[in-house]
């Protein structure tokens, strides 16, 4: 079988898998979240509602029953059920759509600040191995790895709202910002989530980098390139940087997809109406519509994830022969 023939029956083979695991697991969720009681609201109005809702969905059917009809909703019209609670009578998935951008927003911005650093501070630790630069560095990572994002989202209120008044203390809501995700003044409320999430980015890129790039430092090819003559750097450049990206670029790439997937925690620190706060509000409200749909969400973005980093080894590197025992 061709290279080609045969990564593409490894393809096949992960998403055929993909689609197996985010059924089991949505059929998990579903029959949990029917074993949790439901309570009708107080309105007349809106309890009539919501009860012809249920038994239209077969709510009083058996589970499976259930479960059947919850999935031909979702093949046939992209139903994913209905909010009660956050957003009254709104189908599920459209409340989930309209939290994406500021997700994505503030987790894109905390990328591009933190993969340049994060990819720098790598290098040259591993550059300057057993030097005071590396310790230096080592130590840092050592700490801000350790330390979880919800304390750095402390810190940076504490330092640049409540003692410095310079930023503000959360993210600002769309009308308070010009109606839009793209004014200056809508940035500026983003940067201190932004902060707190780059901290920990920046420690976890280093150590990786500083960990692939010093194995390739020190490999048997690159005793080879300097002993024809080539100086230090422009071994490192022309031959440790190109194998040590091929690692590092797949993680780079997970962590772009995972931007879809926000934090809960900082989204709930800093106000952000993202698809993590969400999350949270669908339990406190015991909205199981929306959250059964951020959580087949979250388990989408995940499994996406990690197959497109395993495809991707193929693409960054040909010498990886993907699917082969």
């Amino acid at each position: 079988m061709s290279d080609k023939g045969r990564m593409f029956k490894y393809i096949l083979k992960r998403l055929f898998l993909m689609i197996f695991t985010l059924f089991i697991i949505t059929a998990i969720m579903f029959v949990l979240i029917k074993l949790l009681p439901r309570e009708l609201p107080m309105e007349k109005v809106k309890r009539e509602v919501m009860e012809a809702r249920w038994r239209a969905l077969g709510h009083y059917d058996p589970i499976p029953v259930q479960f059947g009809i919850y999935l031909k909703n979702i093949f046939t019209k992209l139903d994913f059920g209905t909010s009660w609670y956050i957003e009254y009578n709104q189908p599920a998935l459209e409340v989930l759509t309209k939290r994406l951008l500021p997700t994505v927003l503030v987790n894109l911005y905390s990328l591009i600040f933190s993969i340049p650093i994060g990819l720098a501070l790598g290098i040259l630790a591993a550059v300057k191995k057993n030097k005071w630069q590396d310790s230096l560095i080592s130590t840092l990572v050592m700490v801000f790895v350790s330390v979880p994002s919800y304390v750095y989202a402390f810190i940076v209120q504490y330092t640049f709202y409540f003692k410095l008044d310079w930023l503000p203390v959360g993210m600002y809501a769309l009308a308070d910002a010009g109606n839009s995700y793209w004014t200056w003044k809508m940035f500026t409320s983003m940067i201190l989530p932004i902060l707190s999430l780059s901290f920990g980015e920046i420690a976890g890129l280093c150590r990786f980098t500083r960990a692939e790039l010093t194995e390739t430092l020190t490999s048997d090819y690159m005793l080879l390139a300097r002993t024809k003559g080539l100086s230090r750097s422009q071994a490192t450049v022309r031959h440790a940087m190109k194998n040590a990206m091929v690692p590092i670029l797949p993680m780079l790439i997970s962590s772009f997809i995972g931007i879809l997937g926000g934090s809960m925690i900082i989204e709930g620190v800093f106000s952000i109406p993202g698809v993590g706060r969400l999350y949270i509000q669908s339990i406190q409200q015991l909205d199981y519509d929306v959250f059964m749909t951020d959580g087949i969400f979250y388990t989408f973005i995940g499994l996406l994830a990690s197959i497109v980093v395993d495809i991707s080894y193929g693409f960054i590197d040909p010498r990886i022969r993907m699917g082969e025992k």
